[in-house]
């Protein structure tokens, strides 16, 4: 009796690979508006800001490629009912314009104190306006450059009041950024 040995062999193979690694953070940007008239608060108000594109390839490319730095960061208000959108850069922004109706020669220093809990702020030393004139404030913005009305620098975001806030001469607006990051 003849036997016919049938050999098989089967092999089966599978690899499974994530080739992307994804490091995530959340960035935001909370501000804190107090108005004065005559010592007294008017109002207060808190809103959050939209970190823009640019504002957002700048940091990447100071902090991950280590690129030339500055930490100069100034404070600027805007006019009644801004709209921020992604794509917003100093020279092109369709939704808002920068108000300059205030004493100071420049936009206000941004000076943050420590870093801690993922957090900075500057409530040791806020953004302080004096509206020299009758306005309609709506909103803040972050930017590298301290030129009032300048269209030039980084525009790192910005953010619109809960509503527009009629000022007159010599109101004080004291503006509180608080900048945070958070692992997503």
């Amino acid at each position: 009796m003849e036997h016919k040995r049938k050999n098989e062999l089967s092999v089966a193979a599978g690899l499974v690979a994530n080739m992307g690694v994804r490091a995530g953070m959340r960035r935001a940007v909370h501000y804190v508006v107090e108005a004065v008239r005559d010592g007294k608060v008017l109002w207060v108000d808190e809103f959050d800001n939209l970190v823009v594109n640019v504002g957002l390839d700048d940091n990447l490319d100071k902090h991950f490629k280590g690129s030339g730095y500055t930490a100069a960061w100034y404070v600027g208000l805007t006019d009644g009912t801004p709209t921020f959108a992604a794509g917003d850069i100093m020279s092109s922004h369709a939704g808002w314009v920068e108000v300059t109706d205030y004493s100071e020669a420049t936009r206000e220093v941004l000076t943050l104190g420590a870093v801690s809990g993922q957090s900075v702020n500057n409530s040791a030393s806020k953004a302080s306006f004096t509206i020299n004139a009758t306005v309609t404030v709506g909103g803040a913005f972050i930017t590298t450059v301290s030129t009032k009305g300048g269209t030039t620098g980084i525009l790192y975001g910005g953010g619109a009041f809960s509503q527009d806030r009629n000022l007159i001469l010599n109101d004080i607006l004291n503006v509180t950024v608080t900048l945070t990051a958070a692992a997503s």
